[in-house]
């Protein structure tokens, strides 16, 4: 390992060469207190930023094992030093100057919500900060002494002021890892108690703007309030009590007038899959985790997939048990969407009908009359809602703002006016003049369809050389085809989205012609848990920087591209 006056005269033996020179930087340094690895070097000025890794010794960083004791405890505090790592980079390193990237220096950027990223891992010997850094260059040239500076001077001080326990906020430390073990806690909970969501009293549920996901502030702010009857409390690990409202297993509809809070509720309730920051008004806004958005998709592609519960009897005669198609309608993609995720392993299922198509969700009596159902292919959802529960222990969350035709099937509804929830499930049975459900009685709907297992090649193109990549939030580029995930409202961070990328690589390489698409994906979740993300990444050293996504969007991702290939009968 070379020492920090090496790098600083080779940095000044290379000022003025060709961009290439740089590549001599490969290789291990220690700096003071830290370790700087040069992992990769990018081509020119306008590549993507170099690869690097900072290591402090366990020792040196002194971070107490009470709070990396268990997984919670590392992706708390992973997350809080990669969070003090952008705030002191953006203090502390100045803009960048010269060509292309020149001088960035980026290790991602967490949001509101707390995910297990690559970006800083906590070992048993070491804390490695994984970074991104633009080498300085004036057009195609070196700038060795600008080099020099951000490589020996700049980035061990910003990761002796993130990395070190000494120099961190412990009190905040502390608690941002509390925070988290309390709302993983109270996640596992949920099933025995019930429950499928938590919405805590207090909670700020509405955001500033619809391009941002920070907590509405102002007078006009409604803090949640549970009703009375279905308020709960729960105790948590540090000690603290909170009440809120418990979404009980079922059916439960959400109503009310236009811009009173219903979608907001569900909103808040879909991104309970993940943990939120303290002040973030959602910390206590717990989902289970594998609760699934649906909504209508149009011109998504569908593979093998068996829709029949929902169509049926297609004037075309395709068989809707293994329905295939490169243009789903609204209705079709959805029933997609929705057996999809049950595939995928969803207990709960969130529907907006803003974001659903019609003819899939309700068929009201004047068009029944006009045409009768032995006519119609699609089985409205409302006639399904109740055999998802019975038969396939499958909730759903509903938001309603156009029709009652759900009030006789729901086990729950409540009311939201002005974005305070009111339980009006005695008034809405009324309404509907609902009888008791014999749900024992009714005929089975959900068979358990054949597991779709892709072919040994059904997930490699043959001209595919190059590994995945996402080109946004919601666009990976796979082969030569792009994988549009636009549709997956859960999908919250580009860097997900990477994930999934490496993802798509790693199952493609396991797939052998009887291994099903679940237990592919299952398997490959096993990998992660026991290995950590590193595994997912086609890098040695520094992994590049990704987060980690939930199986049911991997999933989802498979189920979009387009050239996807089952094995034979399926």
């Amino acid at each position: 390992m070379r020492d920090a006056e090496t790098l600083r005269r080779v940095l000044a033996q290379l000022d003025g060469r060709g961009y290439a020179s740089y590549k001599q930087l490969v290789g291990s340094y220690r700096i003071g207190v830290v370790r700087l690895f040069v992992d990769h070097v990018q081509v020119d000025p306008y590549a993507p930023p170099s690869r690097m890794r900072i290591i402090v010794d366990r020792e040196v960083a002194d971070l107490s094992s009470d709070l990396t004791g268990d997984a919670a405890g590392r992706i708390a505090v992973s997350d809080f030093l990669t969070r003090r790592f952008v705030d002191a980079a953006h203090r502390m390193v100045p803009r960048p100057e010269g060509t292309g990237n020149g001088g960035f220096v980026g290790i991602g950027r967490p949001g509101q919500e707390v995910l297990e990223r690559t970006s800083v891992a906590v070992l048993a010997d070491r804390v490695e900060a994984r970074i991104d850094v633009g080498l300085p260059a004036s057009g195609r040239r070196v700038r060795g002494h600008q080099a020099a500076r951000l490589l020996i001077d700049l980035l061990p001080r910003v990761a002796e002021t993130s990395l070190l326990h000494r120099n961190l906020d412990r009190r905040a430390l502390r608690e941002h890892v509390t925070l988290l073990r309390d709302q993983e806690h109270l996640r596992g909970l949920l099933p025995g108690r019930g429950l499928v969501a938590f919405v805590g009293d207090g909670a700020i549920l509405p955001r500033r703007s619809g391009d941002s996901d920070l907590p509405l502030t102002g007078a006009a702010v409604v803090p949640f309030e549970s009703p009375g009857n279905l308020r709960v409390a729960f105790d948590l690990p540090s000690g603290r009590r909170v009440t809120g409202m418990g979404v009980p297993e079922g059916v439960t509809v959400i109503v009310g007038g236009g811009y009173h809070g219903k979608s907001t509720l569900l909103r808040a309730i879909e991104r309970g899959v993940y943990p939120h920051i303290g002040g973030d008004g959602r910390e206590w806004v717990i989902t289970r985790p594998d609760a699934v958005t649906i909504r209508a998709e149009d011109g998504r592609a569908v593979t093998g997939v068996d829709i029949s519960p929902f169509i049926a009897g297609l004037p075309s005669g395709a068989d809707t048990r293994c329905f295939s198609t490169t243009n789903a309608s609204g209705s079709t993609s959805q029933a997609a969407n929705l057996v999809e995720a049950i595939e995928a392993g969803a207990s709960t299922l969130l529907i907006d009908e803003d974001t659903s198509a019609t003819n899939f969700m309700i068929r009201d009596e004047r068009m029944q009359q006009l045409i009768p159902a032995k006519d119609e292919p699609i089985t409205p959802f409302v006639q399904r809602i109740r055999p998802l529960f019975t038969e396939k222990g499958v909730s759903t969350i509903l938001v309603a703002g156009g029709s009652g035709a759900f009030f006789d099937v729901a086990d729950h509804v409540i009311a939201l006016n002005s974005y305070v929830p009111n339980d009006v499930t005695a008034q809405a049975h009324n309404i509907a003049n609902r009888t008791p459900q014999n749900d024992a009685a009714s005929l089975r709907v959900f068979d358990s369809p054949n597991p779709r297992v892709p072919a040994r090649d059904g997930l490699r193109e043959p001209s595919k050389t190059k590994p995945a990549k996402a080109r946004s939030r919601t666009d990976i580029q796979y082969g030569r085809e792009n994988i549009d995930l636009i549709g997956l409202m859960q999908l919250i961070d580009a860097a997900q989205t990477t994930g999934i990328a490496h993802a798509l690589d790693s199952i493609a390489g396991r797939c052998d012609g009887s291994t099903s698409l679940a237990q592919l994906v299952d398997q490959l979740v096993e990998d992660l848990d026991e290995h950590g993300l590193d595994v997912l990444s086609p890098h040695r050293g520094h992994p590049g920087l990704f987060a980690r996504p939930r199986s049911q969007e991997i999933m989802a991702a498979v189920n979009r591209y387009r050239k996807l290939r089952l094995s034979a009968g399926r």
